[in-house]
């Protein structure tokens, strides 16, 4: 399982990221274009807040976890959670959580 949860983690950081450049490369290179597309329709509106709170919920996952086995590497998926996606953040964290310490 834990090859299968660091390519998830790999495709759901190319994937998205691939998207979020090529609009970015039409629009114009900022994250004000961006942010304000996740908020265009009530369609783009709700997966915006689905997944907001889906990274909130993992944010507080890890945090509880990483505390209970003071394992700190865990606590990298949070920035790649906030900073890519939950996509990327959900599996890596599946994976270091996976591993041997």
């Amino acid at each position: 399982m834990s090859r299968l949860w660091l390519v998830l983690a790999l495709w759901g950081t190319v994937h998205p990221m691939y998207y979020f450049l090529s609009y970015m490369w039409a629009e114009g290179v900022g994250l004000t274009g961006l942010s304000q597309a996740w908020y265009v329709n009530a369609s783009t509106t709700g997966l915006t807040w689905d997944l907001i709170i889906a990274a909130l919920s993992l944010t507080v996952w890890v945090i509880y976890e990483a505390l209970q086995k003071r394992d700190w590497l865990r606590l990298v998926a949070i920035p790649a959670t906030f900073c890519i996606g939950v996509s990327c953040g959900l599996p890596l964290y599946l994976y270091l959580r996976g591993r041997k310490q």
